[in-house]
């Protein structure tokens, strides 16, 4: 499989105190016993800020986390539409039928187990203008749990089966619903990969209501945004329709109001890129 460059791993600054305190601990277990509790307790507390920062999808604290577009995307007016847990068969035509229509462009965090289900569709994302990338090979509930070798097993797949089906090895990752340990980032920086997050969420997997998903995507709306939503395991309406299909038309619509271009987070990471003018924009 082809791998892209890999990233130096530098350990984040948290990261350095943990193994600083874990030192200490050790070293003060050995010169002064009696105080064991003191020792026990400082790892303990490192431990709880660790589990506190993986359960935190935006967070730094343990490793790079794009939750952003850098400010030279922000400053041509672009932000990163986003979409989770696809492809999927219903659903993901109909968003591409839309982005098309709008003249925008989206970055796919796809399973690949999907993938390897629906090749056509996913194909047809590429051929339209988008970019897939890595959201596990089988988008594992437990992913946050998981060693390096088991993260490293789920995302491997994931690259080799995206860059077998579509010619082209993906260069973002996104943990499953967000959710890491400290083991994530060195094996992200090893295959050249790097993690995204996002700005902000509708949290369109469990509200069908879509005018509370609009909301919560355009409330505070900048340039520079990375939006999270759901082609897969999207929510249903009343009527039982996938809610991102009713949401997203007035999401364009306020995109397009706001002067504001989704592009792929490659594009929008691309040093010095100069993104063509859309013709829905014109």
């Amino acid at each position: 499989m082809l791998q892209p460059p890999n990233f130096p791993w530098r350990p984040s600054p948290f990261l350095q105190l943990s193994a600083a305190a874990h030192l200490g601990a050790a070293v003060g277990a050995v010169i002064a016993p009696p105080l064991w509790p003191v020792w026990l307790g400082a790892v303990a507390a490192d431990h709880t800020v660790a589990a506190v920062a993986g359960l935190l999808p935006r967070s730094r604290l343990l490793g790079p986390n794009l939750t952003r577009l850098p400010a030279s995307a922000a400053a041509r007016g672009e932000v990163a539409l986003t979409f989770d847990d696809g492809p999927d068969p219903e659903v993901t035509p109909q968003v591409l039928d839309l982005l098309e229509a709008a003249g925008q462009h989206a970055s796919f965090f796809c399973i690949a187990e999907r993938v390897r289900r629906h090749p056509v569709l996913a194909r047809d994302i590429v051929r339209r203008g988008h970019l897939i990338e890595n959201h596990t090979d089988t988008h594992p509930h437990l992913f946050a749990t998981y060693g390096p070798r088991g993260m490293a097993r789920q995302i491997d797949a994931a690259q080799s089966t995206l860059q077998d089906i579509l010619g082209r090895a993906p260069r973002f990752f996104r943990a499953v619903a967000g959710l890491r340990n400290p083991f994530l980032d060195p094996v992200l920086a090893r295959r050249g990969l790097r993690l995204a997050s996002w700005t902000r969420r509708p949290y369109d997997t469990r509200t069908g209501d879509a005018g509370l998903v609009l909301q919560r995507l355009v409330k505070g709306l900048a340039a520079g945004d990375i939006l999270l939503m759901h082609d897969g395991h999207s929510a249903r309406s009343g009527a039982g329709r996938a809610v991102i299909l009713d949401a997203l038309p007035p999401l364009l619509a306020r995109l397009r109001q706001e002067g504001l271009r989704s592009v792929t987070l490659q594009t929008a990471c691309q040093p010095g890129h100069a993104h063509e003018a859309l013709g829905a924009q014109a």
